[in-house]
């Protein structure tokens, strides 16, 4: 799939999966929720201010009002919002996670609680596929939300992470780009050393269904031409489906640059728990958050 709208209009018919949102009294979240359950994506249970929630549809979403596919949950706080979803989704009554009008760090606090959280033992990474224009494939980039400065383990987990969701799509042999700031090896820059030693282990079978190569930079990383340009030799050159940052802060900055000087469209879920977490930026559109719902269904598919 090229596009993600295509990643909408695919999602197999009779998914019947079950969204707990934390925080719902949002308009941009309940404008996706309104575009999905007219798609029959998903049912939803929304945890927030029962009045609030009831208020702000009245108002904006009418044809939401005692919908067969939404259930209201009364809580009276953002942190027993977050609670309470997630142990929606830790006792199965729902599928996936969906962060509302919240802070992260509310959310992630009840994800990781040992009595009740999502995690697995696993590195939890964020996952996002971007629409760029002029680009003939959805292009991925991790972690720009989770991981701070990951390490040689932690880049291993990251890299199956992002696979698993691009194979979820059709993706079949994704190709991962970890990058830099060059393209050759440079004792002095550690992204140059774990991108060659993550490179060695693909080739030997430590990491599975995928093309690992690097270093690059990121424009022989996505850039045919720029590949040629440079004489980079290899069949990957120019064609990563999925890109590895080096740390956090160039994964954010690359992510907003994508959306705000781009105008690129994106979906990001986080993923490694034992659910996908739609862990939306509040101020992400709802087309947005929309996209991200549907790759979390996606991921949970597989």
């Amino acid at each position: 799939m090229a596009t993600l709208k295509q990643l909408i209009e695919n999602i197999p018919s009779g998914t019947n999966h079950t969204v707990a949102v934390a925080a719902a009294a949002d308009l941009f979240v309940l404008e996706a929720i309104s575009m999905a359950v007219e798609r029959k994506m998903a049912y939803f249970r929304l945890y927030d201010d029962e009045n609030a929630v009831t208020n702000m549809i009245k108002q904006n979403f009418p044809q939401l009002l005692n919908h067969p596919d939404i259930v209201l949950c009364h809580v009276s706080s953002q942190e027993s919002a977050a609670k309470a979803a997630v142990i929606s989704v830790f006792k199965k009554e729902s599928d996936i996670l969906m962060k509302g009008q919240l802070a992260t760090a509310v959310l992630l606090k009840a994800v990781l609680n040992r009595d009740y959280g999502l995690r697995t033992g696993s590195v939890m990474s964020h996952v996002a596929a971007f629409e760029v224009a002029g680009f003939d494939r959805l292009i991925f980039v991790t972690d720009a939300g989770m991981n701070i400065s990951p390490d040689l383990s932690q880049k291993v987990q990251i890299i199956e992470n992002a696979v698993q969701i691009a194979r979820s799509i059709g993706i079949k042999k994704p190709i991962v780009a970890p990058l830099a700031g060059v393209e050759v090896i440079n004792p002095n820059m550690q992204a140059t050393l774990d991108a060659a030693a993550l490179t060695a282990m693909n080739q030997r079978g430590q990491i599975k269904n995928c093309i690992v190569d690097g270093p690059f930079a990121l424009d022989n990383a996505i850039s045919i031409d720029a590949a040629k340009n440079k004489r980079i030799a290899g069949k990957n050159a120019g064609k990563a489906d999925i890109l590895l940052v080096p740390s956090i802060e160039s994964g954010n900055i690359l992510y907003k640059s994508l959306v705000f000087f781009a105008n690129a469209k994106v979906g990001s879920i986080v993923t490694g728990a034992k659910a996908p977490i739609v862990l939306s930026s509040r101020a992400d559109s709802a087309e947005s958050k929309l996209y991200s719902l549907a790759l979390a269904i996606y991921s949970s598919l597989n």
